[in-house]
């Protein structure tokens, strides 16, 4: 976070303001919305579930926790599986405030999912009361361990907090690509090829207790760490 007597760019009395697409990122946004949607119908899905979110009387509002490099297909597996539980569930998504957030933000919006604009190093703690309030809303969460900088296969101790705070189950969600592009990112950016199969892996929830202190806090970190590394396939 910027310190209050330091404001950068974007900012009004110390205070981080997400950066918002303009009229030509929301072009993209929505091209980029169509061409998920028009991908997703081409692919062939498996579906393994270990954390019980599938079954409507399982988990209730839970946090997704899916590495950065998966987001592809992150929205449409939402609305393909959890959507369909019931009237009213909604999803919101940790988003970064910069500029190519704000493109991300307007996607998730053509998704119906409410975007939260942060990360650790712009608008973090902000970023976690949103999503605080958003879970006392009943809405589910949904965060990249390890975004939006990395380190790669990482997480970083803010998803714990957030469990603690919220009291909401973080499950662990792995996602496979037969056919795909990496891209030469900082996390390896998969892309699906059209027809590929992609395999979706729930496992069983990770719940942080109230109480827990900071050893009991890393214990879990990096047991959602080895959870995810378990179902990644690259």
């Amino acid at each position: 976070m910027t310190p209050p007597n330091s404001p950068k760019k974007g900012a009004v009395s110390g205070v981080v303001i997400p950066e918002l697409a303009r009229w030509h990122g929301r072009i993209v946004a929505r091209i980029v919305w169509a061409v998920v949607n028009l991908m997703a119908l081409s692919l062939r899905w498996r579906w393994v579930d270990r954390s019980g979110v599938i079954d409507p009387d399982g988990e209730g509002r839970i946090i997704f926790a899916i590495w950065h490099n998966r987001l592809s297909l992150s929205l449409v597996i939402y609305r393909r599986i959890l959507g369909g539980l019931g009237k009213g569930r909604r999803l919101a998504a940790i988003v970064s405030a910069s500029k190519d957030g704000g493109l991300l933000a307007h996607v998730l919006q053509l998704f119906h999912v409410q975007g939260v604009r942060g990360s650790s190093s712009r608008r973090g703690a902000q970023a976690l009361r949103e999503l605080v309030t958003a879970a006392e809303k009943g809405m589910d969460l949904a965060v990249t361990p390890d975004g939006p900088r990395g380190p790669k296969y990482e997480p970083h101790p803010g998803v714990i907090a957030l469990a603690q705070m919220t009291g909401l189950p973080i499950v662990p969600v792995g996602v496979s690509l037969r056919w795909k592009r990496t891209l030469k990112s900082w996390d390896g950016f998969q892309i699906p090829m059209p027809f590929s199969v992609v395999e979706v892996r729930f496992e069983p929830p990770i719940k942080v207790p109230p109480d827990a202190d900071p050893a009991e806090r890393e214990r879990l970190r990096q047991l959602l760490k080895d959870t995810l590394l378990s179902v990644t396939r690259d």
